[in-house]
């Protein structure tokens, strides 16, 4: 199996195209400055992959702007801070300000060139508009959890891109390579849906799942790469 033998790259945008621990934390910041149970980054972010995770599962078709101030209310709780629903929304619309990994514009530009670019992400549309602006280029498609009802690791989620890989795009998943940091909201369930994998390991070298829940044992994927760049530098080698 080599990265030429496809054609559709879908990626998971935050976490893997965006830094979304590093926007996570510093829009925790106004709540962790007034919190009794003080906390460092990566506590905090597991507080978080844990309160998302279960919302994510309670609240499906919720829109993931309201569903991030729902998890903010129960961070807040829980790290012994007074209510406030103004903290609560400030969160939840902080997606658009989460910063892009350097490397991100830059290599999505060269991999248009050679493939189609998919967008399967766990946000909703209004967000993503915001951070697309950051990527610098023209998605294929963009099949977010507004779009499809449920939020990863749901099968419905993979069910969904295959189905309208085909219907949108006339490609089979056999022709896509399914491009993401998250162990636990990607390939895991991509795994399962049969979709090979690339894993964008962002987290190189630091213990824990941060902002995703941690697994026991790391599914198998098809290819490793430590950033996008390193994954461009990959498929360069073979053209």
């Amino acid at each position: 199996m080599e990265l030429t033998d496809f054609k559709v790259l879908s990626f998971d945008c935050y976490g893997t195209l965006i830094d979304w621990e590093s926007g996570i934390w510093e829009a925790l910041q106004p709540t962790i400055a007034v919190a009794a149970n003080k906390l460092g980054r990566e506590a905090a972010l597991e507080v978080f992959a844990r309160h998302e995770s279960a919302q994510e599962s309670a609240n499906p078709a919720m829109v993931y702007s309201e569903l991030l101030s729902v998890v903010h209310a129960h961070m807040a709780q829980e790290l012994g801070t007074p209510a406030d629903s103004a903290r609560d929304k400030a969160f939840g619309q902080s997606v658009p300000h989460w910063p892009a990994f350097a490397d991100s514009a830059k290599s999505l530009a060269y991999l248009k060139q050679h493939y189609k670019l998919v967008i399967l992400s766990n946000v909703d549309r209004a967000s993503f508009k915001a951070s697309n602006k950051k990527l610098g280029v023209e998605f294929d498609a963009i099949y977010t959890a507004e779009d499809i009802g449920s939020y990863k690791p749901d099968p419905r989620n993979f069910a969904y891109l295959i189905e309208h890989l085909k219907a949108d795009l006339g490609f089979d998943a056999k022709d896509d390579l399914h491009t993401a940091q998250s162990l636990f909201h990607d390939h895991v369930p991509a795994e399962k849906a049969g979709l090979a994998r690339a894993w964008i390991d962002r987290r190189q070298g630091q213990a824990g799942g941060g902002a995703t829940v941690a697994l026991a044992e790391r599914p198998p994927v098809d290819f490793y790469f430590p950033s996008l760049a390193a994954f461009v530098d990959a498929h360069k080698l073979l053209i």
